[in-house]
């Protein structure tokens, strides 16, 4: 199992998190952190377009809202 977790480290710290270590050493602030405000953005426009989807579909009346779980919900 020592392996299994220490391939695991391997994959995160030398593959996945590479692109981080070339920030890093930069020294601009807005260019270390450009990964994480287009992943911000990417984040607020997949939840704008949630839930507008969900909006759509709630004044279509697709939904069903049946009460099937519990008596008390």
């Amino acid at each position: 199992m020592t392996s299994f977790f220490r391939g695991i480290e391997d994959l995160f710290v030398n593959v996945l998190f590479a692109p981080y270590d070339f920030f890093r050493f930069m020294e601009s602030w807005w260019a270390s952190n450009a990964i994480n405000w287009i992943l911000a953005i990417i984040g607020m426009v997949a939840f704008v377009y949630w839930m507008l989807e969900l909006k759509k579909y709630n004044d279509n009346g697709e939904e069903d809202k049946s009460i099937s779980s519990h008596s008390y919900l």
